[in-house]
C-alpha cells in the first residue's frame, strides 16, 4: 500500500513540474482618456511570460475591441522582435493578426536584450474619436499556429502555448467627456470590475 501512495504523490509531482503556463496581458498607459477636445492617443503595452523558458522567442496574435469610437489603431513591436507580420487596423476597434519573433541559436546567436520573459512585445498606439464618452473593452485574441513561444537561453529548448495553459489579457480605457466627477467614478467601477473578474 505504501508502494502505491509513494508512486502517486512521484506521479502528482511530474504532472505538476510539467504544467506550462503561458500569458499575454494588456497594460494601458492610462484607464482614462478625455475626448473632450476632439480625438484623443494613449497605448496598451502587450507583455508576454511564461514559466518555461527563460527568453519570448516568438508568437502571434490579434486585438478585439469591437467598438466604433475607436478611428485608428496601429502597431509598434518591441526592438528585440526582428520578424514581424503586421495585419494592420480591421476597422471597428479590431486589429488583424501580428506575428513577432526573433532567431536564437544558442551559442551563436543568442536571446536578444529586453526579450526575458515578463518584457513587452510591443505596443498599440489607439486614437478614438472625440464627443463620446464610454468604456473601450479590449481582448486579446489567440493566434495561429500558435500565440507564445519561449526558449531557454541555455539548453536552446523551446516551449509552445500549444503544450500548455493560455491566458490571454483583457483591459478596459474609459474614454469620457469630463463632467465633475464623472471620469472618477467610471474609472472606480472600471477597477472594480476588473477586480471582481479575477
Amino acid at each position: 500500500m505504501n508502494k502505491v501512495i509513494t508512486a502517486a504523490a512521484i506521479a502528482g509531482c511530474a504532472s505538476i513540474a510539467a504544467a506550462q503556463n503561458f500569458s499575454l496581458s494588456l497594460v494601458p498607459s492610462t484607464q482614462t482618456v478625455d475626448t473632450s477636445g476632439g480625438p484623443a492617443t494613449f497605448t496598451v503595452t502587450v507583455f508576454g511570460d511564461a514559466d518555461v523558458g527563460t527568453h519570448l522567442l516568438g508568437g502571434a496574435f490579434a486585438l478585439e475591441t469591437n467598438s466604433t469610437c475607436v478611428i485608428d489603431m496601429s502597431w509598434q513591436n518591441s526592438a528585440w522582435s526582428a520578424f514581424n507580420t503586421d495585419g494592420g487596423y480591421a476597422g471597428n476597434g479590431n486589429y488583424d493578426q501580428i506575428v513577432f519573433g526573433q532567431l536564437v541559436i544558442p551559442g551563436i546567436f543568442p536571446p536578444a536584450p529586453g526579450s526575458e520573459l515578463g518584457s513587452a512585445i510591443g505596443l498599440f498606439v489607439v486614437t478614438v474619436d472625440g464627443g463620446n464618452s464610454g468604456p473601450l473593452y479590449m481582448q486579446l485574441v489567440a493566434g495561429s499556429p500558435f500565440t507564445l513561444e519561449t526558449v531557454d537561453d541555455v539548453t536552446g529548448l523551446t516551449f509552445q502555448n500549444s503544450s500548455g495553459t493560455l491566458s490571454l489579457g483583457t483591459t478596459t480605457v474609459f474614454a469620457c467627456i469630463p463632467t465633475p466627477g464623472a471620469c472618477s467614478a467610471l474609472m472606480i467601477a472600471g477597477l472594480a470590475t476588473s477586480r471582481h473578474r479575477r
